[in-house]
């Protein structure tokens, strides 16, 4: 099984579902806060069965909302997004070579969406106590003198 990695970025927090292999099989916007993030991915969890919208096919079939849209981009790569009922793009895939990798990213989604929830974020780097305690001491010093 699988596991989804919250991490904290610049703008907030985001995650990424990773394989067991450790690959990244999708991964989401920034959320500025931890819940909403954590909301996001009991989301994926809820609507991950959705239908599957082939755009690289002339004349495709429309799909309802939530559905997973298939596209080349500009590299001609194959890719994926997951869009919820309310439009919101939840979480896109890497760029495939081929239209069946793709589609096979978005199984793994469906395979792996169970996973447990690694949250990084925790891990973040806090300022140093040691460092703090440095300078204070040398206040104090420079004080005494």
């Amino acid at each position: 099984m699988g596991k989804y990695v919250i991490a904290k970025t610049k703008a907030g927090f985001k995650f990424n579902l990773e394989a067991s292999n450790g690959q990244v099989i999708c991964t989401s916007q920034s959320y500025t806060t931890k819940v909403g993030c954590k909301k996001a991915i009991a989301s994926l969890q809820r609507i991950a069965k959705s239908p599957i919208e082939d755009q690289t096919v002339k004349g495709y079939t429309e799909e309802k909302k939530p559905k997973y849209e298939v596209y080349q981009d500009r590299k001609k790569e194959y890719r994926f997004r997951l869009i919820a009922s309310n439009g919101n793009n939840i979480v896109w895939g890497e760029g495939y070579t081929t239209l069946q990798a793709c589609k096979s990213g978005i199984m793994s989604i469906q395979n792996n969406v169970a996973s447990d929830i690694v949250d990084t974020s925790l891990a973040e780097k806090k300022p140093a106590a040691k460092a703090t305690a440095k300078k204070t001491a040398t206040k104090k010093a420079a004080t005494k003198k």
